[in-house]
């Protein structure tokens, strides 16, 4: 039986989606000719790829089998595209990448900079997600590698290196009664008002957990999408925040801030690259993590 390339793509976006519609875009297709392509592919397979929920999709038994061909297949090209170099200028390296925040916003951007600059060939995806689901993600096939804090065991089903090092500091107002504290411990703040990143980003719920392991919930005044922002807010004082110390080092540059830290043992956090096995990714993934790794700028 042949099959399209362009479908096996299509399925793989649909998969790591959850939704035809947002996989067609994610595959520059217009939603009825995807739709299209998959009817016939399924027709043509004679069995249901996805099942169709209310709220997006779902791979079947047989989809999840075709997902998983499909992966093998798209990394065999990618890993000819990279060792042929030149000779292959007509196909792309793709990396799928899952990140925790604080990598997401502060230690991933300057890396991917320098490595997409010298490998034009090659394309990166990262999505933002808690360290949990990230080991699912990787550990399931539905992305190359992820980079997760040391708080949770990826060592029982994935390959890990080291990445970079994340300390949580609190952020205040310069003139706020904790700004000259040395270090202040999480409880002890749980009555003051937050600037918090949005519902679901992977830092929030983690600082969320902390709060309810403290028997507390966090009164968050404002959601933003981004350390940088939050600072702003926290300067007019709003309320505090907790964000990543090189965020908030950078911040202060410019705002009138305090930067306190946390004397939590989880406020450390090492972050780590994660994969399945690295000497099976595709060459592209193999190149990103020799990139990611310390000491390689």
């Amino acid at each position: 039986m042949h099959f399209d390339l362009i479908d096996l793509r299509l399925v793989l976006n649909i998969a790591e989606a959850a939704s035809i519609t947002n996989g067609a875009a994610r595959s520059g297709l217009a939603l009825a000719s995807a739709s299209e392509r998959l009817r016939d592919l399924e027709r043509a397979l004679g069995v249901r790829l996805f099942e169709r929920q209310r709220r997006g999709v779902s791979p079947t038994s047989a989809g999840l089998a075709l997902i998983h061909h499909a992966r093998v297949v798209i990394r065999q090209l990618d890993e000819m595209s990279g060792e042929l170099g030149q000779f292959a200028k007509g196909l792309r390296g793709r990396v799928r990448v899952l990140s925790n925040t604080a990598a997401t916003l502060e230690f991933l951007p300057p890396r991917i900079g320098a490595f997409l600059s010298i490998h034009p060939t090659i394309d990166v995806e990262i999505e933002d997600r808690p360290s949990p689901d990230i080991v699912r993600a990787v550990a399931g096939g539905r992305a190359d590698l992820g980079i997760v804090a040391d708080v949770v065991d990826a060592a029982a089903e994935l390959e890990t290196v080291p990445f970079a090092e994340d300390r949580l500091v609190l952020v205040t107002p310069r003139d706020h009664a904790f700004a000259k504290r040395k270090r202040l411990a999480f409880r002890d703040v749980l009555d003051q008002d937050f600037v918090g990143l949005p519902t679901g980003s992977a830092l929030q719920v983690y600082i969320d957990r902390q709060a309810a392991r403290a028997g507390q919930r966090l009164k968050t005044r404002i959601r933003l999408s981004g350390f940088d922002a939050a600072c702003k807010v926290v300067e007019s004082g709003i309320g505090i925040a907790v964000v990543s110390k090189i965020a908030a080092l950078r911040c202060k540059r410019s705002l009138a801030i305090a930067m306190v830290p946390l004397s939590d043992p989880w406020a450390l956090r090492r972050l780590r690259i994660c994969a399945k096995s690295f000497r099976a990714l595709s060459a592209p993934a193999r190149d990103l993590v020799a990139a990611l790794r310390p000491g390689s700028a």
